[in-house]
């Protein structure tokens, strides 16, 4: 465990972003894990967005591992191939803008506490409403937010 922590604290000062358990062979995952990867996805996949946009995007992320469908952890879900764009961009995943990071890590806390309501009603998907849908079109529509589209 101290290892973990250790190597957690270098990782923050090299990248600004805590080392998930799930980076660490045979590390079980915990819920700071599963904080400091629901933050990052947040963070990258709703930078900008607001709020409301954070939320929804959180949920997702949650809605996913509670489906049988995905990994059944918020990391395994966030480092599941390239269902986020900025898993596979090729930049290296620094947070930082401290007032986004801020808000992702907040947003976080609050969704895997159990404080908030999910916005998406359980979607499993979204894409930028500037992107074409393209495959999603087969999925059912829940709405748009805060410039996301969120289908299940």
């Amino acid at each position: 465990m101290r290892l973990l922590a250790a190597a957690s604290l270098l990782a923050i000062a090299l990248t600004g972003t805590p080392l998930a358990a799930a980076d660490v062979p045979h590390a079980r995952p915990t819920r700071d894990a599963s904080v400091s990867c629901l933050a990052e996805a947040v963070y990258f996949e709703a930078k900008g967005t607001g709020d409301k946009g954070a939320l929804a995007v959180a949920h997702v992320v949650v809605n996913r591992r509670e489906s049988a469908k995905f990994p059944g952890t918020i990391c395994g879900v966030v480092k599941d191939g390239c269902q986020f764009s900025y898993q596979c961009d090729g930049k290296p995943e620094v947070l930082s803008d401290s007032r986004e990071r801020a808000r992702a890590y907040r947003t976080a806390e609050s969704v895997l506490a159990g404080g908030t309501d999910d916005p998406t009603h359980g979607a499993l998907f979204f894409h930028s409403s500037g992107a074409r849908p393209g495959w999603f079109a087969s999925r059912p529509r829940v709405g748009e937010i805060a410039g996301n589209v969120f289908y299940r």
